[in-house]
């Protein structure tokens, strides 16, 4: 993802003022090998790392009082609890997913759900390559979360029912990963009914549209305030 953001502002009015990452040798110009010796003041972050980098990453930022772009999939209870704290003093953007499609279809899974919601059971299918390590996926928790909030909290996740012999339950979001190959995302939500079915489904064929969306939350969220965003924010 950095190479991708760093194609991604080729051209523009933004560039790469400075990286971060373990792999780069000590000394290369404008790159540290982590947040705690990076040095000086810049415009805002661009976070596509592990959790791992996330805490001394918001330590730099509120020492600094640099906008975040936190893209980052994978962070504990903990950290999430964190990032809505960090929220509170400078502008942080989060986001587990950051291409538009993928938006677009978590606001109409909303709206299937409250159209659909009582009388069709929901399942979720998220596909990634093999080097993906967290799973489900982010985003596919996003849609979860969203179809949840729609359904005003009734469903409770399920991940795996290999382990209980018994039929599906009315409150069951079933949520299911794959992994496999050089797949870059594939998401999508199954409304199934009494002789019908209705899907919901996002593909993406490269991770530029990630990047893209990155960096023009980089250019929203570094003129505003304290406070958390996210990509309904931007597209409002």
């Amino acid at each position: 993802m950095g190479a991708a953001v760093k194609a991604a502002v080729e051209g523009s009015d933004a560039f790469i003022a400075a990286e971060v990452d373990a792999r780069v040798a000590e000394g290369e110009k404008n790159a540290y090998q982590s947040f705690s010796k990076v040095e000086g003041k810049y415009d805002c972050i661009i976070d596509f790392s592990h959790p791992s980098v996330t805490d001394s990453m918001l330590d730099y930022a509120l020492k600094t009082k640099t906008p975040v772009v936190l893209c980052t999939t994978g962070l504990s209870n903990e950290q999430l609890e964190r990032v809505k704290a960090v929220g509170k003093e400078i502008p942080v953007f989060f986001s587990a997913n950051m291409s538009l499609g993928v938006n677009l279809i978590v606001a109409l899974c909303k709206k299937a759900t409250e159209l659909l919601g009582d009388d069709f059971d929901i399942e979720i299918i998220e596909k990634h390559h093999n080097q993906k390590v967290d799973a489900p996926s982010g985003t596919a928790i996003m849609l979860a979360d969203a179809i949840n909030e729609a359904a005003d909290g009734k469903y409770e996740y399920v991940y795996e029912r290999q382990s209980v012999r018994k039929k599906r339950e009315k409150k069951e979001l079933g949520i299911h990963s794959i992994r496999g190959g050089n797949i870059v995302g594939e998401h999508e939500v199954i409304f199934a009914g009494h002789d019908e079915c209705v899907s919901i489904k996002h593909s993406a064929t490269s991770k530029e549209v990630f990047a893209v969306g990155a960096v023009n939350a980089a250019r929203f969220v570094s003129a505003q305030g304290a406070g958390l965003y996210s990509m309904a924010d931007m597209l409002k």
